[in-house]
C-alpha cells in the first residue's frame, strides 16, 4: 500500500524543529514496520494548525490526493493534522471521497472510526490551541504593562537579555534629530527626506535604504518621546487569526524618560503636520513639493487645489502656473473653470514689493495683528478658568488611580479589575493633559505674539531679494498664495495663521 505521512510543528523554535526530524523518522519506521510504501512526508514547519489555507504542504498533499498517489495519510496526532475541528472534519471527509483514509497512531483511530469520536478529539485539540491563545494574551498583556520593548528600533541599541530597556544609539539619535528638522523646518516630506539620506548612504536599522514609510514610522512613533507603546491590536479569533485594532485608551503605555529623542512640541508638531499634509492629499487638492519656488504655495480659489509650473517655448522661454486641473479631469470628474495664470516673474516682482511695503510699515501692521489678536483672544480669562478646572479634574483622577492602588494592595479588588480601572484612569489623564496642553498653547499665543511678529519680519527680510530665496523660506513666511477666477492674488501670510488670525493684511 502506497501511504503518505503528514506532520506539523507550530514554531520555528530549535527545539520543536529538532521533534519534526523526530517525527519523520517515526514515520519511516511505522511504514518498514507495517510493510507500507513511504513514498513522501509533507511537512509544515512553524505554522499554526488552527488555518488550513496558510499550510502550504497540508494543501499541496491536498492538492496530490486527486492524482492517485497514494491510499492512506498516517498522522501520529489529530492535533498534528489540525486544531481546527470544522477544518479536521471537512478534510478527512473529502479524502475519504477520494477512497484515501487517515490513520491517526497515537490514538489508534482511522478516518473509518465514528466521527463523533473522531469530532470530540478534535474539538480537544481546538480547544488546547484556544487555551494556549489565551495565555499568549495574558503573557503579551503583562510584558505590555511592564513597558516591553521593540527589538529592533531605529536610534536604540537592545541588550541581550533585557526585554524592557534600550540604550541610545548616538549616532543614529543624531539622525532622528536631523529627520524631524528637516520635516519640520526644512519643509521637507518624507520622501525627499528618504531620497537625501540614501544619497548620503545612511542605512536604515536593517541596513536598508530609506523609504517614505520608513520615515513617516519615525516621525510617528512615541518612542521618541520617551513613550512605549504596546497592544495596538489583538487577535480578535484564535481561529481566523484575524487582528483588531483597539482603542488608544485601552493601550498599554509605559514612559520611559530616559528614552527621549525628540521633544514633545516638535513630535506633535510633525504629527499635526503629517495630518495635514495627509487631508490634504486625500481630497486630492495638493501634495508636498519644494521642488520649485512657488510648489503647493499657489492655490486655486475655485477648485482648492495646488498650481502647477509650466514652461513653454516659443523664441523666448515663458514660465507660468496654472491650475493643476485646468486641462486634467478631478477624481470628481470635472475640470477647473478657473483659467488665470499667473507669470512667475510677475509674481516674484509683486511679492518683492509686498514683502518691501510690509518692513515700511512695520509698526503698523505689527499694531494692526496686536489689536485684532486682543480682540479674538480677549477671553484669556476664560482660558485660564478652563485650565485651573482641568488641573483639578487631573488631580482628582490621579487620587483615585493611587486609590485603586491601595485597593489592590488591601485585596480589595483583584489585578484583573485593577488593570482595567487604571488603563481607564490612563486614558483619561492623558485626554486632561492633551486638553490642557491645548488651552495653554491658547495661552501662550498672546505671551508669544512679539516674538512672532519679529520673527516674521526677520524672515521677511531675508528674503527681500528673491535671486536666491527658495521655496522653504518663503513657506516660512507665507501659508498660501490663492489665486482668483477675477485675477486677483491674495497672499496669506504664517504670521496671521500662527495668531489665530484668518484675514490676510
Amino acid at each position: 500500500m502506497n501511504i503518505v505521512a503528514y506532520c506539523r510543528v507550530s514554531t520555528n523554535k530549535d527545539d520543536q524543529l529538532n521533534s519534526l526530524e523526530t517525527q519523520k523518522t517515526f514515520f519511516e519506521e511505522y511504514a518498514k514496520k507495517n510493510g507500507y510504501n513511504l513514498i513522501r512526508i509533507y511537512a509544515d514547519e512553524g505554522i499554526s494548525g488552527t488555518k488550513i489555507k496558510n499550510r502550504k504542504q497540508f494543501l499541496e498533499m491536498t492538492h496530490d490526493s486527486d492524482k492517485g498517489l497514494f491510499n492512506m495519510v498516517v498522522v501520529k496526532d489529530i492535533s498534528r493534522y489540525a486544531r481546527n475541528a470544522v477544518d479536521f472534519l471537512q478534510s478527512i471527509r473529502d479524502l475519504k471521497a477520494k477512497g484515501i483514509s487517515c490513520q491517526f497512531i497515537n490514538a489508534n483511530l482511522s478516518s473509518h472510526d465514528s466521527e463523533m469520536i473522531l469530532g470530540t478529539l478534535a474539538l480537544v485539540a481546538q480547544e488546547e490551541s484556544g487555551n494556549t491563545s489565551k495565555r499568549v494574551k495574558m503573557s503579551k498583556k503583562i510584558t505590555g504593562e511592564k513597558g516591553r520593548v521593540p527589538n529592533i528600533v531605529y536610534g536604540y541599541d537592545k541588550t541581550k537579555g533585557d526585554y524592557y530597556d534600550l540604550k541610545i544609539n548616538p549616532a543614529e539619535a543624531d539622525i532622528i534629530r536631523r529627520i524631524f528638522k528637516m520635516y519640520l523646518k526644512d519643509g521637507h516630506g518624507a520622501s525627499k527626506i528618504a531620497l537625501l539620506l540614501n544619497r548620503e548612504g545612511i542605512k536604515t536599522k536593517r541596513d536598508c535604504n530609506w523609504s517614505q514609510n520608513a520615515v513617516c514610522r519615525i516621525l510617528t512613533n512615541r518612542i521618541y518621546i520617551g513613550k512605549i507603546i504596546n497592544g495596538k491590536e489583538e487577535v480578535a479569533d484564535f481561529l481566523t487569526g484575524v487582528r483588531t485594532a483597539k482603542e488608544e485608551r485601552e493601550w498599554l503605555v509605559v514612559e520611559k524618560p530616559h528614552l527621549r529623542i525628540i521633544d514633545n512640541n516638535s513630535f506633535y508638531k510633525a504629527g499635526t503636520i503629517m495630518s495635514e499634509r495627509s487631508v490634504a492629499f486625500n481630497h486630492n487638492k495638493t501634495r508636498q513639493s519644494n521642488k520649485h519656488l512657488f510648489s503647493t504655495l499657489l492655490k486655486c480659489a475655485e477648485c482648492g487645489y495646488s498650481y502647477r509650473r509650466r514652461v513653454r517655448t516659443y523664441k523666448n522661454t515663458f514660465t507660468d502656473w496654472i491650475c493643476s486641473t485646468r486641462y486634467s479631469k478631478t477624481t470628481d470628474g470635472g475640470k477647473c473653470t478657473n483659467s488665470t495664470t499667473v507669470d512667475e516673474g510677475e509674481l516674484t516682482t509683486e511679492l518683492e514689493k509686498y514683502f518691501s511695503r510690509l518692513l515700511k510699515n512695520k509698526t503698523k501692521v505689527a499694531n494692526k495683528v496686536i489689536t485684532k489678536f486682543n480682540q479674538i483672544y480677549k477671553t484669556g480669562n476664560a482660558n485660564a478658568i478652563q485650565e485651573k478646572e482641568l488641573q483639578d479634574k487631573l488631580k482628582n483622577i490621579t487620587r483615585k488611580r493611587e486609590k485603586c492602588k491601595d485597593m489592590y494592595t488591601d485585596g480589595q479588588i483583584d489585578r484583573e479589575e485593577m488593570n482595567k480601572d487604571m488603563a481607564n484612569y490612563n486614558s483619561q489623564i492623558e485626554e486632561i493633559n492633551s486638553k490642557l496642553s491645548l488651552v495653554r498653547h491658547n495661552i501662550n499665543k498672546g505671551k508669544s505674539l512679539d516674538l512672532i511678529i519679529a520673527d516674521t519680519f526677520k524672515n521677511i527680510r531675508s528674503v527681500v531679494s528673491f535671486k536666491s530665496v527658495t521655496n522653504t523660506q518663503l513657506k516660512r513666511i507665507i501659508d498660501k498664495i490663492v489665486v482668483n477666477p477675477n485675477g486677483n492674488v491674495d497672499v496669506h501670510l504664517k504670521l496671521l495663521l500662527e495668531t489665530g488670525l484668518e484675514k490676510v493684511l
